[in-house]
């Protein structure tokens, strides 16, 4: 089973929220696959990961790059997993069917969309009843990650 963080935006736009993430995931040594909602929304989020700084850039690639198997970040709209990762990371309401193939899963979600949460609240459901870990995530006033459920029982 996976683990998986229900990430609500409330603060920022996921062009804004996703470079930080990934900067963690990175940071903790970690390949990711990005899964989107289209070709379009990865070549715009791909645009993103190279500028959301002046001072830094986030190593990625995309099918019209190429080398999957050197991506550390590799953005998608197909189920896929070419680069060895063990993040997923999913967008746009996109519901992986191999999400158990990952050690982890993020899904982000616009808390401002009101279909947007709905729709992450089935994802919780379906994946709750697969046996997945889940914990959910809201931002913070200052753009930060405040836990406000976990499925995980303590011992």
């Amino acid at each position: 089973m996976s683990r998986i963080g229900f990430y609500h935006l409330t603060r920022w736009p996921l062009e804004h929220a996703l470079p930080r993430l990934l900067e963690k995931v990175l940071a903790a040594g970690l390949r990711v696959v990005v899964l989107a909602g289209s070709t379009e929304r990865v070549q715009v989020l791909s645009d993103r990961l190279w500028t959301y700084q002046s001072d830094s850039w986030l190593p990625h690639g995309s099918a019209s790059d190429g080398e999957a198997a050197l991506q550390p970040v590799w953005l998608t709209a197909e189920e896929e997993n070419p680069n060895g990762a063990k993040v997923l990371v999913a967008c746009d309401g996109v519901t992986p069917a191999a999400v158990g193939e990952f050690d982890r899963c993020l899904d982000l979600f616009d808390g401002t969309d009101p279909d947007a949460v709905a729709a992450a609240r089935i994802r919780w459901k379906q994946w709750k009843e697969a046996g997945h870990v889940l914990t959910y995530y809201q931002q913070g006033e200052s753009g930060g990650w405040v836990e406000k459920a976990s499925t995980e029982t303590s011992s």
